[in-house]
């Protein structure tokens, strides 16, 4: 595809500007990632691992594990911290804003069953939200929705970035060149994530509909 070679000409650019102009642009990755789904945040992680094994063998060195670490981190951290900020204002917004269709939008039962809902489930949902672009943009949204203490919800997502990034990073480092390979098994595990999600809401609703039904 088109923007990949794009994607691809860009991190190969990337590569030879100075070091804290690729720590910035790794943070700034991560950040986007957060905050705009579409943006191929988990692309990036991957060829951070690579580069790392690349810089290994440069004499003096070059892009480290540490700089790629922490530009990860700090970049899922303010991302996340954003979504939870928005999250607290749009609520507030909606909740106090006449708009057309509010009444269709805007359940107030509805929201506060899912409420109920997240803050049973909140461990888990932040261990995973990391795993999913999709998942982990709303789950940070619902987070600031619900007023989630922030120290627990970043004790739980940090969890979750070492653990999903720390893959993707590893997978790049040990396959070398052939870091586009995990791109192609990212892709086809969101397939299969995103259709059995989907399934499930389908089971979900067509259960539902039997109850009301019945």
């Amino acid at each position: 595809m088109e923007w990949q070679i794009l994607l691809e000409n860009f991190l190969l650019w990337i590569v030879e500007q100075n070091i804290l102009l690729i720590w910035l642009f790794f943070f700034f990755s991560n950040f986007l990632e957060n905050v705009f789904p579409p943006w191929p945040g988990d692309t990036v992680t991957v060829f951070g691992g690579f580069l790392v094994a690349k810089s290994q063998e440069i004499e003096g060195g070059g892009f480290g594990i540490f700089g790629l670490i922490s530009s990860t981190y700090l970049g899922n951290i303010f991302g996340a911290y954003l979504m939870i900020k928005f999250g607290d204002k749009f609520l507030k917004w909606v909740q106090i804003k006449e708009f057309p269709f509010k009444k269709e939008l805007y359940d107030e039962k509805k929201i506060q069953k899912t409420f109920h809902w997240f803050e049973k489930n909140e461990v888990i949902v932040i261990l995973l939200s990391r795993f999913s672009a999709g998942i982990r943009f709303f789950v940070a949204i619902i987070a600031g929705m619900v007023g989630i203490n922030i120290f627990k919800f970043f004790l739980y997502f940090s969890i979750s970035v070492f653990l999903w990034c720390g893959l993707l990073i590893q997978g790049g480092y040990s396959l070398g060149s052939n870091w586009g390979l995990i791109v192609e098994y990212i892709a086809l595990y969101n397939r299969v994530f995103f259709s059995s999600l989907g399934l499930v809401l389908i089971i979900f609703l067509f259960y539902s509909l039997l109850k009301k039904k019945s």
